[in-house]
């Protein structure tokens, strides 16, 4: 590849880095935000900025002293590989795996579990996204924003208690970190059609005077991925091997007895992301300190899908015909955040507030036609989306014993919302609009959450921290069928243990409650026609309870070293109240009414090992080896057929293999990673899905000039993994009479579907000052 056609193709554009923390996390990763700075002086981990990012030093995971299970990872862990969003940084995380598309990291799911058990914060606070179940798209955060990322395995009672299967804590930079700034250039070219995006980012950290920092970035990613994707569909399940498919029709196939219809598809998502930070914090008095600060993140992409059909006729393959989709997305995030601590003799209060919204707009255009020739296509029908979600937050506390072995701390988080959606879909061709009463909504929401915390640290070899966290939530959900209102209450305890025997050694045991709160789309108060079956209805329902896990986890750490480490956690969750869709009865078309209700319950349990140390193999530069494992399993009661099975998508496996080499005379270093995951399992009414992916490589090469510059090339998708999705799909009028044709395994469709990428490089250009 021609580097300096890459660097040439690069735009300096602006874009950012930084958001304020909260009230709930700590920029330490022991205190919360508004307690994190409790010295006159600056903090002493501040570094020069080309300390940072112009070296040819190898880091690791961070070692945390906090009480419950944290797993810190600074920008600089995942730097070398040059990750574009937070989403390509957690593939490299223990425990931490997705299902989405090939080259897309968009929803996280933690332990294996559906994206909605994983509770996203943003330096504390929590990021309101799009989607239904609560979930946050975390590839629309550049890593260019990102200080560090925390792996919250268990909540302390100062601490959100959202977040089942564990908690992100995305902890951006900010003014105290490092001193200096950057500026960098960059190109990301994917091989399977050459398009070149540019990226650049510009950030700078300094001081007013001797009490005041400031700081401020800007960042602008283009992204563009073009994928392939083919579907065979049969009749009955084929005879023909399916473990590898061509991108084209092939005969192979074809003469399959059960072939039915061949899909191609050509997906292509090409966007920009801009986002923006900048704070201005102070100190006063004896470890008083104030902050303000704000960001956005501005989302603008376009995807386009092309499908074309050719089905068996008569014998005979024949054109069916070709359908497009364009979907044009506009979605901002905004937070604005203040915190202040101040000191009152042996007490200190905080005090902390912010705003945070969500703006979804998007337009997906729809056209079909019976040629090959796109220029033939009709437009068929416009669908629009449009979700606008704010939060506004607060919170207060007192702590008392900082310089003592028994701390406590009391206060109260507080949070108001307002989430307003609507969806419409206009029919060109009859020139008439429906309004979709599944996505027409506003909901309310208050939340008044007190919570104790008392820490007890007799020695710096033991601490024992325990709280209390009393959530209180006041819910309105009006739909089109009128207003309904909730109201809740509920304690999560928690229990952290932590014992370091020696400097090398700690273990770690934790108790604690954590929640997940009900979809959007299921406590509106509509009538959904023609869900699960074609003569069913499904009625939301506002008093769904929310989910409730007690999580246990019990941990061991060792210190590798000067700076490696390794760790071996394992991990319970008991889930309490599981939402599944109940029967009312039967209807007057012959189906079933449903509404979704508290009545299952699911465990699931499993060991995360990860580990990373620096070691001397050669006499000219250090070596860095990384690895992490996750064995998961779990248990829960399908609720259409009754039988025992996992959590739908939950993989066995999930791995990541990787090494860094410093060549110190030449001022390079270079390296790769390969990561991994068995198949998984999904079971819906009507269908069944086997998925699994190919293992993804990536690597990198760098070098550094002088003291203030640095040369990266990296490459992700190097084995061109391919997602596989196997389908088995059933029909009927009914629940009862699809679940009939599934026990006698009467097939209405088997479906291969098969898509690739390929791989994708990058060429980056830093400098500091």
């Amino acid at each position: 590849m021609n580097v300096s056609r890459l660097l040439g193709g690069a735009a300096l554009a602006v874009l950012a880095g930084s958001l304020m923390p909260d009230s709930a996390f700590a920029q330490d990763g022991s205190q919360p935000a508004a307690e994190s700075q409790d010295d006159d002086e600056k903090s002493d981990d501040e570094q020069r900025a080309n300390d940072i990012l112009v070296t040819g030093e190898i880091f690791f995971r961070n070692r945390t002293a906090d009480p419950n299970p944290v797993l810190s990872y600074d920008l600089e862990y995942f730097q070398k590989f040059e990750p574009v969003s937070v989403g390509e940084m957690l593939k490299r995380v223990p425990g931490v795996t997705f299902t989405s598309d090939v080259l897309e990291y968009d929803q996280p799911q933690f332990r294996g579990l559906p994206p909605g058990y994983t509770q996203v914060l943003i330096n504390g606070r929590r990021a309101p996204g799009g989607e239904a179940d609560r979930s946050f798209f975390v590839d629309r955060i550049p890593a260019e924003l990102v200080e560090r990322i925390e792996i919250v395995r268990a909540p302390r009672a100062d601490q959100p208690s959202e977040g089942a299967a564990g908690t992100l804590n995305i902890v951006t930079k900010e003014s105290t970190s490092f001193e200096g700034g950057f500026v960098k250039a960059g190109a990301l070219v994917n091989a399977r059609d050459g398009g070149t995006r540019p990226s650049g980012a510009i950030a700078y950290a300094g001081h007013i005077n001797d009490s005041t920092d400031v700081w401020g970035a800007l960042n602008y990613q283009k992204r563009r991925n073009p994928k392939k994707k083919v579907s065979y569909r049969f009749d009955d399940t084929p005879v023909t091997d399916d473990k590898r498919f061509p991108d084209g029709l092939n005969s192979k196939y074809v003469s399959d007895p059960s072939f039915n219809n061949f899909e191609a598809q050509d997906d292509t998502r090409d966007g920009s992301d801009l986002s923006g930070s900048a704070e201005i914090s102070t100190r006063f008095g004896d470890g008083g300190h104030f902050r303000l600060g704000g960001f956005f993140v501005d989302t603008d992409r376009n995807e386009d899908e092309t499908s074309r059909t050719t089905e068996m006729d008569d014998g005979e393959l024949a054109f069916d015909g070709v359908e497009t989709q364009h979907e044009e997305i506009d979605q901002q995030t905004y937070a604005v955040t203040g915190d202040a601590l101040i000191p009152l003799g042996n007490l200190k209060l905080g005090i902390a507030g912010g705003w945070n919204a969500y703006r979804d707009h998007t337009d997906a255009l729809a056209s079909e036609g019976d040629e090959e020739d796109l220029s033939d296509l009709a437009l068929n029908e416009i669908e629009s989306t449009r979700i606008k979600d704010d939060e506004f937050t607060g919170t207060i506390f007192l702590r008392y014993g900082d310089s003592g072995p028994f701390k406590v701390k009391g206060g109260i988080d507080l949070l108001s919302k307002k989430r307003t959606g609507s969806n419409s879909v206009l029919d060109v061709e009859d020139d008439e609009t429906e309004t979709d009463p599944a996505a027409t909504f506003t909901i309310k929401e208050k939340r008044y959450d007190p919570y104790l915390r008392l820490t007890f640290e007799p020695s710096s070899e033991v601490s024992i921290d325990a709280g209390l966290r009393y959530e209180i939530t006041d819910r309105d959900v009006t739909g089109v069928d009128g207003t309904a209102s909730y109201n809740t209450s509920q304690l999560n305890p928690s229990l952290h243990l932590r014992y370091a025997p020696t400097a090398r050694d700690q273990f770690r045991a934790s108790v604690a409650r954590t929640v997940r709160r009900p979809d959007y789309d299921l406590i509106s108060p509509y009538e959904q026609p023609e869900n699960p079956g074609d003569d069913d209805t499904t009625t939301g329902n506002p008093s769904l309870r929310n989910e409730q896990a007690w999580g246990v986890d019990v941990g061991y750490e060792r210190r590798l070293g000067a700076k490696g480490i390794v760790g071996v956690n394992f991990f319970y969750r008991d889930i309490k109240d599981l939402i599944e869709l109940v029967s009312q009865g039967g209807n007057e078309d012959g189906g079933q009414d449903f509404t979704p209700g508290n009545i299952g319950d699911g465990q699931t349990w499993g060991v995360e090992v990860d580990f990373s140390t620096p070691i001397n193999v050669f006499a000219f530069g250090e070596t860095g080896l990384f690895a992490n494992y996750t064995y998961l399993d779990s248990k829960t009661t399908d609720p259409f057929t009754g039988e025992k099975r996992r959590f739908n998508n939950q993989p066995h496996h999930i791995y990541n293999v990787g090494f860094i080499q410093n060549v110190a005379p030449a001022d390079v270093s270079f390296g790769a990673t390969i990561s991994g995951r068995s198949s998984a399992f999904e079971s819906n009414l009507d269908e069944t899905v086997n998925l699994s992916y190919d293992p993804d490589l990536e690597a990198f090469v760098e070098k550094r000039i002088g003291k203030h510059l640095v040369v990266r090339l990296s490459a992700q998708n190097l084995l061109d993994r391919v997602k596989k999705e196997n389908f088995n799909k059933w029909d009927g009028d009914s629940v009862e009479e699809i679940l009939a044709n599934r026990a006698a395994g009467d097939l209405d469709e088997y479906e291969i579907e098969r898509e690739h990428s390929g791989p994708l490089f990058q060429a980056t250009l830093r400098a500091a000052f």
